[in-house]
């Protein structure tokens, strides 16, 4: 086995579990995915924030509207690693209820970054933008302060 096949036979089933966590209200297993080590950066599809600090209060925000959720899915398009950095670019698909409303589908394109820290494969930067227009739509109501 190469060591991208190990990377990614390894993050893909943390991916799925910690964002399926997230999107029924629990960032723990998304907390723990992260280093805390800066620099750790967010262009997330509804919010951005650096460092730590910002990032760990930005997930219990998003889990805190996310509930209900149905379905992930992540369409692997690309990925890479080499000694300690390691990167994901894929499709995540996701059904999941925002502020209680029914659950709804939609699709962000993800660039995830990873560098390894003691060992352990930790995200040290994620990029998310809306896919189709229903993730514009949930993208807007996450963002907004009254979703």
């Amino acid at each position: 086995m190469t060591d991208l096949d190990a990377f990614v036979e390894e993050m893909l089933p943390r991916l799925e579990a910690a964002d399926t966590a997230l999107h029924n209200g629990d960032a723990s297993k998304r907390a723990a995915m992260w280093s805390h080590v800066d620099p750790v950066t967010l262009f997330g599809a509804a919010f951005t924030a650096s460092g730590w600090s910002a990032i760990g209060s930005t997930f219990d925000l998003l889990a805190s509207r996310f509930s209900n959720c149905t379905s992930w899915d992540f369409e692997l398009l690309a990925s890479g690693a080499s000694g300690d950095l390691a990167y994901t670019v894929g499709i995540e698909r996701t059904t999941a209820s925002v502020a209680g409303a029914p659950p709804t589908a939609y699709a962000l394109r993800v660039t995830t970054i990873f560098r390894r820290e003691d060992g352990a494969w930790k995200v040290v930067h994620r990029h998310g933008d809306p896919y189709d227009d229903a993730a514009g739509d949930l993208v807007s109501r996450l963002a907004s302060r009254d979703p």
